[in-house]
């Protein structure tokens, strides 16, 4: 849905040749309400998700994860199942607006062919921007973390989340996990830019010339280059969600991490 948006934003822009502030501002609308929609709709999978990541002792299973969803309806309310997706939009409009933003203006810098002709320029401003969204928005990431994972009287709002974590953890816990979480988004997100760059300049050469990719077929590009850009960086996700929600510091860092969760 994101790079879908993204795609009729370029559009505009070949044909109406924006000025490069113009670029600038229509791509943080896009990105922010592309951001906001992909993941509202998600939100209850991606609390099931994040439940299973950080538990060491619950093997992921499709059973396993309905069963956990039906028991937070029962128990906590339906929605429940969207609870930190507060903290959710308040990371994720930034996030995905400077990503969006960023990764055009970054390929502006490197002089990306549009043609295709530098993979390796296209893919690092996929990444680039990637870790230029990471890094400006993480603290809000991070007590959306604890917020998914917690009951609501633990962190009844996103207030109380800074409030409770500054005063008994400190300031520099906000930023636990980061260095895992930039070393996964060089490859997510570069990887899913460039994935589905790919694949529109494809499908443009060899199936349908039109300016106009059909909204279906750009989806099903954008599922592909999620998902290839989320296999390619999991593991730095189990990581950043272990070290974003340990309380005990029992995850201190990545070779640390990494021990107790696969040793």
């Amino acid at each position: 849905m994101a790079l879908n948006l993204k795609e009729s934003r370029q559009q505009a822009t070949n044909a109406g040749k924006l000025s490069n502030t113009d670029v600038v501002f229509t791509s943080l609308c896009a990105g922010a309400i592309a951001g906001a929609l992909a993941k509202t709709t998600i939100a209850p999978l991606d609390r099931t998700k994040i439940n299973f990541q950080i538990s060491a002792t619950k093997a992921y299973s499709t059973r396993k994860a309905l069963k956990f969803i039906v028991k937070t309806l029962k128990t906590e309310g339906f929605f429940a199942l969207w609870r930190g997706n507060s903290a959710t939009m308040a990371r994720i409009v930034p996030y995905a607006a400077i990503q969006f933003t960023a990764h055009e203006q970054w390929k502006r810098i490197l002089g990306v062919d549009p043609t295709g002709k530098s993979p390796g320029k296209q893919f690092l401003a996929g990444s680039l921007a990637g870790v230029t969204s990471q890094t400006l928005t993480y603290p809000l990431d991070f007590a959306r973390a604890r917020m998914a994972v917690t009951h609501k009287n633990d962190y009844s709002t996103l207030r109380h989340v800074f409030l409770k974590i500054y005063k008994t953890e400190g300031l520099l816990t906000f930023y636990r996990g980061i260095l895992p979480t930039i070393l996964g988004v060089i490859p997510y997100a570069g990887v899913s830019f460039f994935t589905y760059e790919t694949l529109k300049r494809w499908y443009k050469e060899h199936v349908d010339s039109n300016l106009k990719t059909n909204p279906f077929t750009s989806l099903g590009f954008g599922a592909i280059a999620g998902m290839l850009g989320q296999t390619s960086s999991y593991p730095f996700d189990i990581v950043r969600r272990r070290m974003q929600t340990d309380t005990t510091k029992k995850y201190g860092n990545i070779s640390g991490t990494l021990r107790t969760i696969y040793v």
